[in-house]
Formats: C-alpha cells, structure tokens, sequence
C-alpha cells in the first residue's frame, strides 16, 4: 500500500510538473522548465519496479522539487503559486511515503 502512494505521488508530480509548465505558465506560452519533469522521468521505471535504492536517491532530487514550489509558492501569483503549493505537497506525500518505506 505505501510502495502504491509512493508511486502515485511521483506520476502525480510529473504530470503537474508537465501541465504547469507547458499551460499555465504567468507568461502564457510554454516554459523551458518542462524539462524538469524529464529529471524525474528517467527513474520513474525503477520506482515502479519498487526498487529501493532508486528512492534513495529520488529523494535527493525530491527535495530540490520542495524548495523550488516553496519558493514558487512565496513568490508568483495565481495560478502558478495554487500549482506550485501541489508540488509541494506532492513532494511531502513521496518523502514520508519513502521514509515509511525504508522503516520496514
């Protein structure tokens, strides 16, 4: 069940990270910061595969994910501050759901 949440959580996060940044940008036109999703996409089949060691390290690259929709969240408007606020909680769902985890 909690490899399940884990799992959803970063399908989720890439998928926002994807729909943010390419239609609902403050500028209105697709932003560069689409490639960030391919940073977590290149893990994405050894987390489905649940392989431990991979969610190790995602949660490396997880954090950098918090600080930039905190920041994110502080500093834009709306939408892009609503969107940022689901990163961040994206990113806490995937970090305890790893730490629940690596306890067993």
């Amino acid at each position: 069940m909690i490899f399940l949440v884990n799992q959803l959580a970063f399908i989720s996060l890439i998928l926002l990270n994807l729909i943010w940044e390419l239609f609902f940008t403050i500028s209105g036109e697709p932003s560069w910061l689409v490639i960030k999703s391919l940073i977590l996409i290149i893990p994405l089949a050894n987390i489905l595969k649940k392989k431990v060691y991979t969610i190790h390290w995602v949660n490396f690259v997880i954090i950098l994910f918090f600080i930039e929709g905190v920041v994110r969240c502080w500093s834009e408007t709306s939408p892009s501050n609503i969107f940022a606020l689901a990163e961040v909680l994206l990113t806490l769902i995937f970090f305890f759901s790893s730490v629940l985890i690596f306890k067993k």
